[in-house]
């Protein structure tokens, strides 16, 4: 590092600070390395080309006027970014900062200078995959083939299309989809970034909980290491959050989150956001991000009407192969009207009992189990929740449980997380299959039988297994 350009960036950085906000100054200013000086060009590192967009979008007149104090009238400022592409030949972009604050380039191409070293940190990164390639978090089974359409989310499924056509490009920016549990949100919300990713594949798309994107705010707090956060999701194209209510009790995530969703809306990228609330009712969530979020669409998820549950019903026995009586279909659609959640539980309940019976379905069948059901029903675990179990039981994270991989830690984590779905839920085996990045219902029986045979020889892996059976069962209670 130059000790000129260090001298002359501190003085800068003394003047800005007592004009910006101390956050702002923080995320946008602090980062920022001085390199080298020489022949009036102060050369500076930025973390990224998003960084680079927002400094001269939101401070070149204070960067030009603080700058030509230091180094007189014929400063100029010159960036290095870095940014994870192939091409290392470019030249630095040179960016002259006269005082009325327009800019002028001395590269006519446009290209922006490559830094390798010390990219922008990914929360997400997979070994082996270059930065762009970002694993979009999306379980392929979310289609917006498979998500059945009604008056109870006409609205929103229409709007879920239009995203995911034009992403940035239209009206709903964020599109905010509210609504109870098991309504379908999280399935419209990624059958969205499956359609983004089919039609546009040079789109980076990212779907993430709201409680992953907390808990990766406190770690990289823990590490100092905010900014790198924050770049990183300034990469996004389309940024999918669910469940935004639990952002109430995290009041430093959501000041990140607003950096985020500020620079993604202005960049063009598109948001979509999900809720088990409108926004006008979300409580403990900053008043400056609900006006953000009243934006563009909120658009609400109903319970499907009758008509909808017997078409979801009717899908669902259709993928998978399955066969019923009209009669029980209506019966089970007219009792059971809560949620699709509990609509497909009550369809796998019936489907199981005929089979350990050894009975035709029929009604009275149909009648036995959902009063059986519906006792239960709140209960019921999902294979979702077994599966966030099982990897924090191993310490394994939920992308490595998905992998095609032959580590021997992996491999026995998957199986036996298959074996506690297939004993805890009411789910198909190929459902449980799906829920493991596509894998057939061959493969979970293989898993099941081989945690059965270890159980038998293997004394720490048969304790494992029991403390995990006990952690599900008591989730149950």
């Amino acid at each position: 590092m130059d000790n000129n350009a260090e001298i002359i960036w501190t003085n800068c950085l003394r003047i800005i600070k007592d004009i910006v906000e101390w956050q702002h100054f923080k995320t946008w200013f602090e980062p920022i390395q001085p390199i080298s000086v020489k022949n009036n060009v102060l050369v500076i590192q930025v973390p990224s080309q998003f960084f680079f967009e927002y400094l001269e979008e939101h401070y070149v007149n204070l960067l030009a006027k603080t700058l030509k104090r230091e180094m007189g009238k014929e400063a100029q400022l010159e960036y290095r970014i870095m940014v994870d592409s192939g091409n290392t030949q470019n030249k630095p972009l040179t960016m002259n900062v006269p005082g009325h604050g327009y800019k002028t380039y001395a590269n006519n191409e446009m290209d922006f200078p490559l830094v390798i070293n010390n990219p922008v940190k990914n929360p997400f990164v997979i070994p082996g995959l270059k930065k762009m390639q970002i694993d979009p978090q999306l379980n392929p089974i979310y289609t917006f083939d498979s998500f059945i359409e009604g008056d109870c989310n006409r609205v929103a499924r229409r709007a879920g299309k239009t995203v995911a056509e034009k992403p940035g490009a239209n009206s709903f920016n964020p599109l905010v989809i509210y609504g109870g549990v098991g309504l379908g949100k999280t399935h419209l919300a990624q059958a969205i970034g499956n359609e983004v990713k089919r039609m546009h594949t040079n789109k980076v798309v990212l779907y993430v909980s709201s409680e992953k994107f907390i808990n990766q705010f406190m770690d990289h707090s823990r590490n100092n290491a905010i900014n790198d956060f924050i770049h990183f999701y300034q990469l996004i194209d389309v940024l999918i959050i669910d469940d935004v209510q639990f952002f109430n009790k995290a009041e430093r995530s959501q000041d990140a989150f607003f950096a985020i969703f500020n620079h993604l809306h202005q960049s063009g990228k598109q948001l979509v956001l999900t809720s088990d609330k409108s926004p006008k009712d979300l409580e403990g969530v900053q008043e400056r991000l609900l006006s953000r979020f009243r934006w563009g669409l909120s658009a609400d998820m109903q319970v499907p009407d009758y008509d909808t549950r017997i078409e979801i019903l009717e899908r669902k026995m259709k993928n998978d192969g399955l066969d019923m009586p009209k009669e029980v279909v209506k019966y089970i659609s007219y009792n059971i009207n809560n949620n699709v959640r509990e609509l497909e539980g009550a369809l796998i309940s019936l489907l199981a009992q005929s089979s350990l019976n050894r009975r035709e379905i029929d009604l009275d069948l149909a009648k036995k189990v959902l009063r059986n059901f519906v006792k239960s029903s709140s209960k019921e675990i999902t294979i979702e929740t077994i599966q966030r179990m099982v990897c924090e039981y191993f310490d394994v994270s939920y992308d490595k449980l998905l992998q095609k991989t032959r580590k021997r830690e992996i491999v026995q984590a998957r199986q036996i997380t298959m074996f506690l779905a297939k004993s805890f839920t009411k789910n198909s085996l190929k459902t449980i299959g799906e829920h493991f990045g596509g894998r057939d219902h061959t493969t979970v029986i293989h898993s099941c039988q081989t945690v059965k045979d270890l159980m038998d020889t293997d004394t720490v892996f048969r304790e494992n297994v029991l403390e995990l059976q006990q952690k599900v069962q008591l989730a149950a209670m």
